[in-house]
């Protein structure tokens, strides 16, 4: 959060009440940040019964006289707290929301000593003096890196000495990342376009659809977003289009479709033609498709409730897709950087669960695919557990599907990222959330 004017030194106002209605601002007030509201609002994220971002949607509604500027400040101090939360309770001690917000503004918030001047008491200053210089050296790599210790023992068997580049990287904020919708738009005229309206982007260096956009701009309103020239998508996300590769007037099917991220990108991909079904079973995920799919000029979709993975509806249309995507539902832990507070929410047991889930519905899925057609496997989790076990234990019960490297579908397309037989993204290393994906082939 930087102001486009100096802070007042008493920026950082406490006032110890819960934020009431709006009152008009002078512009001295408006330089002002009450951190009443964000104490309440990260004491109930904090209780990790729910997502954050639901818990911050909940805590929104519930004032909706807060400013605009406030409540990115709050969204920026909650999240920034969750992605150092184990550290910071260490130096916080003891770590109340309160002082928990004190540590991450003074430790990663950029605030220096004489904003706190008029918040912190003289035992506060006195901590928080000695806070950003202070050395975790004595502590267990888990906290130092912010994971709970049995994710923290899993990560640093799979990732040995990679382990502080990838949670350093996990533990920043993700950037803003666009697909083209090649239905409707270019990218180099859609590149040129935000330059114009002030909104400059990159070209993303693996997804050939992809614009990595400068900052964070408010894009719900913007014209080519709403007449569905472009979609927010990670670029990791949009790789999983790349190695499914539907073709025109296939028959391709979504199998945990969501809110259609991925399914408007392989309809996009099919140039609108054959037939593309979007698999999923919360009706309330399914209907936040329609007015994607509206905006983005696709005819060829149709979405299908189904209760479970062995649903009749899933039944009937055995052996009949050329293409099918599993993008199976995960612990989520390579979403970090947007999703920092499912570290502290999943546990082993959690994991296991999922485990039994993603195998049930890698089987259900397979049985989609017509001989000579292609099923990708994917998750957005860093766990070995959920990715290649899942897929390797299929294939020694499943004869009849053998692997694709996703080296030669990667080459095919000549886009240069060097991967062997199976897809594995990591922020630190490409810019991307954390994906992994296996192509499977069914033979005959």
């Amino acid at each position: 959060m930087t102001p486009s004017k100096p802070k007042p030194k008493n920026t950082l106002r406490p006032t110890g009440k819960r934020p009431g209605p709006a009152t008009p601002q002078t512009s001295t007030q408006a330089a002002t940040l009450d951190l009443a509201p964000t104490i309440e609002a990260l004491g109930l994220v904090l209780e990790m019964d729910r997502p954050a971002d639901v818990k911050l949607s909940g805590f929104f509604r519930n004032y909706p006289k807060l400013g605009s500027r406030d409540r990115a400040f709050i969204a920026e101090a909650v999240y920034g707290v969750l992605r150092h939360l184990r550290s910071l309770q260490v130096l916080a001690a003891p770590p109340t929301p309160r002082r928990l917000l004190l540590a991450w503004l003074a430790r990663h918030g950029g605030r220096n000593l004489r904003e706190f001047e008029a918040l912190a008491h003289k035992d506060d200053l006195e901590w928080l003096r000695g806070l950003k210089g202070a050395k975790l050296d004595d502590q267990p790599e888990a906290v130092r890196l912010d994971l709970p210790d049995w994710l923290h023992e899993r990560l640093r068997a799979q990732s040995g000495d990679h382990l502080p580049d990838l949670m350093a990287a996990l533990n920043s904020p993700a950037p803003l990342d666009l697909r083209v919708n090649t239905i409707k738009a270019d990218r180099d005229d859609l590149l040129a376009a935000l330059a114009r309206d002030g909104l400059p982007a990159t070209a993303m260096p693996y997804s050939p659809l992809g614009l990595r956009l400068q900052g964070k701009p408010a894009l719900q309103k913007h014209p080519r977003f709403l007449d569905g020239s472009f979609e927010v998508q990670d670029e990791g996300s949009q790789l999983l289009g790349q190695l499914l590769a539907p073709r025109r007037g296939e028959m391709v099917c979504d199998f945990c479709a969501g809110a259609g991220g991925k399914t408007l990108l392989l309809g996009a991909m099919m140039h609108s033609t054959g037939r593309l079904y979007a698999f999923d079973v919360s009706e309330k995920r399914l209907a936040k498709l329609k007015p994607r799919l509206a905006r983005s000029g696709l005819s060829n979709v149709q979405g299908l409730l189904i209760a479970h993975e062995r649903d009749t509806k899933v039944k009937r249309l055995a052996g009949k897709f050329d293409r099918v995507l599993v993008d199976a539902p995960c612990s989520g832990l390579g979403t970090l950087r947007r999703n920092p507070d499912l570290k502290w929410r999943q546990t082993p047991e959690s994991v296991a669960e999922l485990t039994a889930k993603q195998a049930a519905i890698l089987t259900a899925a397979a049985s989609l695919v017509k001989t000579g057609g292609r099923l990708v496997y994917a998750t957005c989790s860093l766990l070995t557990e959920e990715n290649e076990a899942i897929v390797e234990a299929f294939l020694a019960r499943h004869g009849d599907f053998r692997p694709t490297p996703v080296s030669e579908l990667l080459a095919a397309q000549k886009i240069p990222l060097e991967m062997g037989r199976y897809l594995r993204l990591d922020p630190a290393s490409h810019g991307t959330d954390g994906f992994f994906a296996a192509v499977l082939e069914r033979v005959a």
